[in-house]
């Protein structure tokens, strides 16, 4: 896996103050974009057990609420079987932290099993996250006005009811 960039103090993907981890890879390609530079899976440099211990170092801050994953696409089937490794870090060292990840796959579309994204760690990944954001961004309901998502088709998914309710449970509109 490759990544293109990784931010620290980042107020505007997730609550609070967070570490953002940009992977690189994505077959969406959502015409308006914001880095379509991020679609190819070789964009950045190569995501290595270096990344993954400065990303837990960043992360161990105390003005740090979390994580977020971005893309590119943090659920392509290849940047999910090494995002995994991460999360389960993540959540064994730093359970007091919050990780949200953006997708722009639908979750009861694409992540389920049995669909086209599923792989044998999906629904670990999805059991690591507090909040996913899904759906790809549309053009034509972009929104500057939304938190936290690009188009109005987007949704703020709770995870961790989601999956105890199964139902999808919005985290906030």
């Amino acid at each position: 896996m490759y990544y293109g960039n990784i931010k620290m103090y980042d107020i505007a993907d997730g609550e609070g103050v967070r570490v953002t981890l940009f992977v690189s890879g994505c077959t969406n390609a959502c015409e308006g974009c914001f880095q379509p530079e991020t679609w190819n899976f070789r964009y950045g440099q190569p995501y290595t057990k270096e990344t993954e211990n400065e990303l837990i170092r960043l992360l161990r801050d105390e003005n740090i609420q979390g994580l977020t994953l971005l893309g590119g696409e943090p659920f392509e089937p290849e940047n999910q079987l090494e995002l995994i490794h991460l999360l389960r870090r993540v959540r064994k060292e730093l359970p007091q932290k919050d990780i949200w990840s953006y997708t722009g796959f639908v979750y009861e579309k694409d992540l389920q099993k049995g669909q086209r994204k599923y792989t044998e760690v999906t629904d670990e990944m999805l059991s690591c996250l507090d909040v996913l954001v899904d759906g790809p961004f549309v053009q034509a309901k972009k929104n500057i006005s939304l938190k936290f998502r690009g188009s109005e088709n987007q949704r703020i998914i709770d995870m961790k009811k989601t999956l105890e309710k199964g139902e999808v449970i919005l985290y906030m509109d």
